[in-house]
């Protein structure tokens, strides 16, 4: 996905399932941005308790 030039308001997003709380595309997700389902490693975590 190349997003050089793309300003903030017109990053893709997506829904943390944890928090609930929408977060944008970035750089570093830029390989695996259809990976990625948690806004952070704590949310990641934080699933992985609640089972």
């Amino acid at each position: 996905m190349k997003l050089k030039g793309v300003k903030k308001e017109n990053l893709p997003e997506k829904v943390c399932p944890v928090c609930q709380r929408p977060f944008a595309w970035r750089k570093k997700w830029e390989r695996n941005w259809n990976t990625v389902i948690y806004c952070s490693k704590k949310c990641g975590q934080a699933k992985r308790h609640l089972k």
